[in-house]
């Protein structure tokens, strides 16, 4: 395999593409490109984005993915600008099929069901790739973004796909602001859809999530009334006060979303030792404009789910990224392969910006990388998605990394 890998952040957008695709062909030696993940910022205007990749790679070649609050490759970590980042990739030996299924928005189960109904007759599917649109309903000056959920979205999915292909993927979004994100399906900037992947053929793949939260005190509480995403009481008790109490004053009211606490649910043992891989964790996008409860990135739980108040521990995210990329290096190594080309998709909440720390998160992963000599590339988030414990789950405040490796 060869594998090339393209970076802007110019504001032209329509230059953006060219010269990411240019660098990308040339940096990798390509001839005759396969396949193409791409990824570019808000700010970068997608179709004009996709119009000067094709200026260099042709009209043929897919090009899956859209957009990103950042970009990630060996030598770049950015989320300011105009980011953007693409992965060629070619082989005779790659073998793939993509599929959209739209109206995300109305059913994301239907949706779900429909992706993998196109996909169905494939029955040497390695794994599914699959990116979709976060953002149901954008912000506005009274109310708070709404999600797309990313469960019965997975849920579809699972009724139709073989329960043995792991997915991967994530839900996009555009920049910290939630403004609505765009999609590549391959030949065309769409929204409001989901676009899958599958992957088949004689390449093996790898994946392994990276965490980083803690609990607060170990105390398990119970939600007592909450209407979609948006969490009013917990133990019968207004939320707003309750995490009034836990910092000990307002001021966190200000951030969207919040940079430390976030709600954790275990699928582990209740009162067994601690395991950071045994916690779905929910971003706390922000308090609602009436200040009468909380909105969480995913619409998921429900009246009588109990949760941790967990908090976000960057020296634990710095280990876990280190400690599991490693860790995946080497089980590919043992296997007696070699990594051919690294994908991350990285929580936007882990980055520096969010994450109040000194360096970045993804600069370790990039080290594993460049140590290797192996093509990455990776971008921020709103959701990531992998399985954990037998199950394909969406995750917050996750780093999923997936390895294509020969032999």
């Amino acid at each position: 395999m060869k594998v090339g890998i393209g970076y802007s952040n110019v504001q032209d957008s329509f230059v953006s593409g060219k010269i990411a695709a240019e660098a990308a062909i040339a940096g990798g030696e390509i001839e005759n490109p396969a396949l193409i993940l791409a990824f570019c910022h808000h700010q970068v205007d997608a179709d004009a984005f996709l119009q000067g990749l094709r200026t260099a790679v042709g009209r043929e070649v897919p090009i899956v993915g859209g957009s990103a609050i950042g970009i990630i490759t060996n030598d770049q970590v950015s989320y300011e600008g105009f980011p953007a980042g693409i992965a060629v990739l070619q082989s005779d030996d790659l073998k793939f099929a993509i599929a959209c299924a739209g109206d995300l928005d109305q059913d994301a189960r239907l949706s779900g069901r429909k992706l993998a109904e196109s996909l169905s007759g494939i029955t040497e599917g390695q794994l599914l790739l699959f990116f979709y649109d976060s953002l149901k309903f954008p912000p506005t000056a009274t109310t708070p973004p709404i999600m797309n959920a990313s469960p019965p979205l997975i849920q579809g999915i699972v009724e139709v796909l073989s329960s043995a292909v792991p997915i991967l993927g994530a839900g996009l979004l555009g920049d910290f602001d939630f403004h609505p994100p765009r999609q590549f399906s391959g030949y065309a900037v769409i929204h409001q859809t989901v676009v899958g992947t599958l992957f088949s053929g004689h390449y093996h793949h790898y994946y392994q999530i990276m965490h980083g939260t803690t609990p607060l005190d170990g105390i398990y509480h119970t939600i007592t009334k909450m209407d979609g995403a948006f969490i009013y009481e917990v133990d019968g008790q207004p939320v707003v006060e309750m995490i009034d109490a836990i910092y000990g004053n307002k001021n966190w009211r200000k951030q969207k979303p919040l940079k430390r606490l976030t709600i954790g649910v275990n699928h582990g043992d209740k009162y067994g030792v601690y395991q950071e891989e045994e916690y779905v964790n929910r971003l706390i996008t922000g308090v609602l404009p009436d200040e009468k409860g909380i909105a969480i990135f995913e619409p998921d739980l429900e009246v009588g789910t109990e949760f941790l108040f967990m908090l976000r521990d960057s020296s634990k995210m710095m280990e876990s990224a280190g400690k599991n990329c490693s860790d995946l290096m080497q089980r590919i190594e043992n296997d007696g392969r070699r990594p051919a080309f690294g994908f991350y998709i990285d929580c936007a909440g882990r980055t520096a910006l969010m994450s109040e720390t000194i360096h970045e998160e993804a600069d370790i992963i990039r080290e594993n990388f460049n140590q290797k000599n192996i093509p990455l590339l990776g971008f921020y988030s709103g959701v990531e998605v992998a399985p954990l414990l037998g199950k394909s789950r969406g995750l917050d405040w996750t780093g999923v990394l997936w390895v294509m490796a020969e032999g």
